[in-house]
């Protein structure tokens, strides 16, 4: 076996056939926009080269038949805020053979000392955690937008590497027109949406540029002060919704505001999985007309929630549930929409759990961070429990 980097245009196509084997006789791989994985390494588009740089190579076997692939990737701003200078590895896919995988996982990790790292996490993406984070564990059915699918032996091949998981991302489900979901929940939602001082509203692309501002000021109040927490970057947020735009929603995002002061937000975005799993990764002009007639023709049934936050003085106010009362009331006025994939919170993260759980939603699939410590004689600790 040899490990190829990816260089050129013969080595880059390489990079982008390997998942063509893995899952050549798989329904549930949907394979990703080949543009979007090229915008991860693109300096230009990924705000995340600005203080860190990314790699990425091939296996291939004596004949140059393709084994396997992977990335790795570091950031200088956020590497620091581990326990120890920490990179990532990501787009790991391979075949189930342990010493393959372990080539793979060995010039990812040598690539990373060479910068300074001292451990990698992995498989995960090289921006936000939205997209391409965690090895999936149970739950083998095609996945929302975004959450990574992949064979039954891919966690195998992590722990006998030596990755241990660092925390378990959680997905649930919930069927918006179930009539049994709790009823208590949504009286009290409906309450809460109607309380003098507070303003609901959604997101609109003519005002992306203050939904953006007041997005970051949500995040950072929310998180700042948890182990887990990474900035988001304006231009990170503005590139994904230029992105996305042919496929967001602008009533899928909402804001809440006490007395004009943002302190809650809302995202969810259409599975477009549903199509892109009959475009076969490729976005030309006959694909884009294609999937504009599917969506118009409510191919999508599905939605999936990227991400919320409330800042910690209004979390126990019961904000979450009157945003799900306006989403509920969104979605019901669109019927080809009957399923939401709340996806993904952390098991370090118990609030949220339990706000999936009252809604209604069920536990259907889990993916796992896991981390690797190149001093292998280092305690190994889980990611800490958000405390209250």
């Amino acid at each position: 076996m040899k490990i190829i980097e990816v260089n050129d245009n013969r080595s880059l196509k390489a990079f982008h056939n390997v998942p063509r084997i893995i899952y050549n006789d798989d329904k549930n791989y949907v394979t990703p926009l080949r543009r979007s994985i090229e915008e991860v390494f693109n300096p230009e588009k990924n705000t995340q080269f600005r203080n860190g740089d990314a790699n990425r190579w091939v296996l291939v076997d004596n004949n140059n038949n393709l084994y396997g692939r992977i990335a790795a990737f570091y950031n200088l701003d956020t590497a620091s805020l581990d326990a120890q200078p920490t990179g990532g590895c990501g787009f790991f896919e391979c075949i189930n053979n342990q010493a393959a995988a372990n080539r793979l996982f060995d010039v990812a990790r040598n690539w990373l000392k060479e910068y300074g790292m001292e451990a990698m996490d992995g498989p995960i993406n090289f921006g936000e955690n939205f997209f391409n984070w965690g090895v999936l564990a149970d739950g083998f059915v095609q996945q929302g937008y975004g959450m990574p699918y992949n064979k039954e032996y891919y966690k195998s091949l992590f722990e006998g590497y030596g990755f241990k998981t660092y925390y378990k991302q959680y997905t649930y489900e919930l069927d918006i027109t179930d009539p049994n979901l709790p009823a208590r929940f949504w009286e009290i939602a409906a309450w809460v949406a109607k309380k003098p001082n507070y303003k609901f509203e959604h997101f609109t692309f003519s005002g992306q540029k203050k939904y953006i501002a007041d997005f970051i000021t949500i995040h950072e109040k929310a998180w700042k002060k948890h182990d887990n927490y990474k900035p988001i970057d304006p231009d990170d947020l503005k590139e994904l919704i230029a992105q996305s735009k042919f496929a967001l929603e602008e009533d899928f995002i909402w804001f809440v505001y006490h007395k004009k002061e943002p302190v809650a937000f809302f995202m969810m975005i259409p599975d477009i999985n549903q199509i892109l799993k009959r475009l076969n990764g490729r976005m030309n002009w006959i694909n884009i007309i294609r999937f504009l007639n599917m969506k118009r023709n409510k191919v999508i049934n599905r939605v999936r929630v990227l991400v919320m936050g409330v800042v910690p003085q209004f979390q126990r106010s019961g904000l979450e549930s009157g945003i799900f009362w306006h989403l509920r009331k969104t979605l019901l006025k669109k019927p080809w929409y009957n399923e939401m994939e709340l996806s993904w919170v952390g098991d370090f993260n118990h609030k949220m759990i339990s706000l999936f759980e009252e809604v209604g939603g069920h536990h259907t699939k889990t993916h796992h961070t896991m981390r690797y410590l190149f001093d292998r004689n280092k305690a190994f600790e889980r990611a800490p429990v958000i405390s209250d």
